[in-house]
């Protein structure tokens, strides 16, 4: 007699393979332990980095999203205040680290708009560290016009959309 693991025919295959995409979801759901707020986490996908929370949401421990002038990386005033603060925190909470977003409004080509979102993000990280933040807490990524916080198409909703947002990775 043999099994399924010696010599096996394309049908066995298949249905092997069946049975383990069938498991799959069994394996991925569960219970989640209730985190401690004196736990350390680190965030391994989007849902995590939901519940750790973020600035755009207003649930990132007091971060800020920082706004951009239109096809613009470079810092307003408003936006360094807006960094000085969010350094302050982060020295203050120095296990946290975050993930800056760069986005980006409606107008403009995909590539053209991945490519100002990242100099946004980088611009913010580069501010960070040079208020001492150390840069191995900061990553950066960057989603162009993929998010928009709002879809219409007002010049109010391009400049909700032009930002920074700050994600917390780990607490």
């Amino acid at each position: 007699m043999r099994t399924l693991f010696q010599n096996p025919s394309k049908s066995s295959l298949l249905a092997l393979a069946l049975v383990g995409l069938a498991a799959l979801p069994v394996f991925s759901t569960g219970c989640a332990k209730k985190q401690q707020p004196d736990e350390v986490s680190t965030a391994t996908d989007m849902g995590e980095m939901e519940q750790l929370g973020d600035s755009d949401s207003g649930k990132a421990m007091g971060l800020e999203s920082i706004r951009f002038p239109y096809d613009s990386f470079t810092l307003t005033e408003e936006g360094k205040n807006s960094l000085k603060n969010n350094a302050s925190i982060m020295k203050d909470k120095a296990s946290i680290r975050v993930q800056i977003e760069g986005h980006c409004d409606s107008r403009g080509g995909i590539q053209y708009n991945i490519a100002l979102g990242e100099k946004r993000a980088n611009a913010v990280r580069k501010y960070l560290e040079g208020m001492g933040v150390s840069g191995d807490r900061v990553s950066t990524i960057s989603y162009g016009k993929e998010r928009l916080l709002d879809p219409s198409e007002s010049e109010e909703a391009h400049g909700r959309n032009r930002r920074a947002n700050f994600s917390i990775t780990s607490r």
